[in-house]
């Protein structure tokens, strides 16, 4: 392939992944815009999240299975027209119900371009190269569709709210769509791999994915114990994944082997990505919300998101060069290290804290998650074929489930210990505001006579006063609260690093041969 051709797909690869991110990234990035465009509250936008994840957690499953029957040919084309359609009927839609079951629609349309994203970026490569350079910048570039998603979102809200985004959106899946049209991938055999047990299998699957990820976005703001029929679907959840397992462990050709996913290696190996994807949301869950709690914009968060884009595609590039068999646990202890480090330096921050402060801190996060995802993906897809091709699905289940219902999770987790320790931070500094204390009295005074001149009333101005003061309190809580976390974060990276050395240890007191004390074999 020549050179030209080959950086054809690599921009193509980049179309389609830039297409799909803004369009997943842009209502989480800015929500609160959102609700203001709709009249609705911060909660209700929220369901906006949930309403395109729900089908999207899962579609990608099935996905494959099509692609194989129908050709690449034709999953590429209808995929990218379904999505620049779905795309192009946002731009009519201005109320919130019909955006909430666009959205829905949305997530479905856009399970395929992930997936055309990183085909259409391993294409160009050598079989030789695709596994190290090629799997290295595919998953680089879905990554940097959250940043790029972050940095063009604001400035395109302010010129035309939601329609803005979403006709930047459609230009971008419109262009992909020429791509897609002028550039076919490499044919591939078309094989009969659909049945009816599959499709039944399926939706049981899909059912239960989607259940679990809207209780795991919208169970924090309902909070968890509080809303009856967060349980409901809970279980709704467990029991339809329950009955998909049941089905796949007595079929003769199952869509997922799930005694395969059961075995030790496969659990030890979807451990450790549900154990970094946690860790890498101290940047969506920490943070980010950090910032936006002091009132920073997502217009002035530009400057992080930017830094962090960079540092993901150099780090995406160096883990290319590095990336060989045998060496994934080095590159592992590597990545933890800076996620740890990130955390830490995020841990002393203040409420004079800004974006330009924490940028070592994310770029360090940001590095460290471009340096791990590659090389546990190459080792997974290893095992996988060692078993035979019928044992990717099954491989793409695990890194999938890792990757979408984890980062849910930690999401979900990681937003529930900050609101605990809120509270806890919270009921520890109002204790001592009592107006006794004249330390206390005075500061009240103080932020009252603000409103000297516009109020007249003593007891209204010290009342002012008083909830000023409760609101400092309240955001001096948040702060102690995310430095928690972040502490936290660190202290799991340490917990994971020394998990990790120790494992490697063991591998190699396993693989030392053993010196014989038997005097006859023994040199002289």
């Amino acid at each position: 392939m020549s050179r030209g051709r080959a950086l054809a797909y690599i921009g193509a690869a980049v179309l389609l992944g830039l297409a799909q991110g803004l369009g997943m990234n842009a209502i989480a990035a800015n929500i609160n815009q959102i609700q203001g465009s709709f009249g609705v509250t911060a909660t209700e936008a929220t369901w906006l999240m949930a309403a395109y994840m729900a089908p999207n957690a899962s579609l990608s499953l099935i996905l494959i299975k099509v692609r194989n029957q129908f050709g690449l040919r034709r999953f590429a084309e209808i995929g990218i027209v379904l999505f620049a359609l779905v795309s192009a009927v946002h731009l009519y839609v201005d109320d919130f119900r019909t955006a909430l079951v666009l959205r829905f629609f949305a997530g479905m349309a856009a399970s395929p371009m992930s997936s055309l994203a990183f085909l259409y970026m391993l294409e160009p490569f050598a079989p030789a190269r695709k596994m190290t350079l090629g799997l290295c910048l595919s998953l680089a570039n879905i990554a940097i569709a959250t940043p790029v998603a972050r940095l063009i979102s604001p400035p395109l809200l302010d010129l035309g709210q939601w329609h803005a985004v979403y006709t930047v959106e459609m230009g971008f899946a419109l262009l992909a769509l020429i791509a897609v049209y002028r550039l076919p991938l490499s044919p591939q055999p078309r094989t009969h791999v659909i049945t009816l047990a599959d499709i039944v299998s399926y939706l049981f699957l899909a059912v239960g994915f989607g259940a679990l990820s809207v209780v795991l976005i919208v169970g924090r703001l309902y909070w968890w114990m509080e809303a009856p029929w967060l349980g409901v679907l809970l279980a709704t959840g467990l029991l339809s994944l329950s009955v998909s397992v049941i089905i796949e462990l007595n079929r003769e050709a199952p869509l997922i082997d799930v005694r395969w996913l059961t075995s030790a290696p496969i659990l030890h190996f979807a451990a450790v990505l549900l154990t970094f994807r946690i860790l890498l949301s101290e940047q969506s869950a920490g943070a980010i919300p950090f910032l936006t709690q002091l009132g920073v914009a997502p217009a002035q968060i530009a400057v992080l998101w930017a830094t962090m884009l960079v540092s993901s595609v150099v780090a995406g590039l160096a883990c290319a060069f590095v990336l060989k068999p045998g060496r994934e646990p080095l590159i592992h202890l590597v990545a933890l290290v800076m996620i740890g480090t990130g955390a830490l330096l995020d841990s002393f921050s203040t409420s004079l804290t800004r974006p330009e402060q924490m940028i070592a801190s994310q770029m360090l996060i940001a590095a460290g998650g471009a340096l791990f995802l590659p090389p546990a993906l190459s080792s997974g897809m290893m095992m996988a074929l060692k078993n035979g091709p019928n044992y990717i699905l099954s491989f793409i289940v695990v890194f999938l489930t890792t990757q979408n219902i984890g980062g849910l999770i930690g999401s979900a987790l990681l937003g529930t210990f900050v609101t605990v320790r809120e509270k806890f931070h919270s009921s520890q500094l109002v204790e001592h505001l009592t107006l006794t204390d004249p330390l206390v009295a005075q500061r009240i005074g103080q932020l009252g006579g603000a409103y000297g001149k516009t109020i007249g009333d003593r007891g209204l101005l010290q009342a002012e006063g008083a909830q000023l003061l409760s609101q400092q309190a309240s955001r001096e809580a948040y702060v102690l609260a995310y430095n928690d976390l972040f502490r936290l974060i660190a202290i799991l990276c340490a917990v994971a690093l020394a998990g990790l050395l120790l494992d490697l240890a063991l591998r190699r007191l396993r693989t030392r041969p053993s010196v014989s004390n038997d005097p006859i074999v023994q040199k002289p």
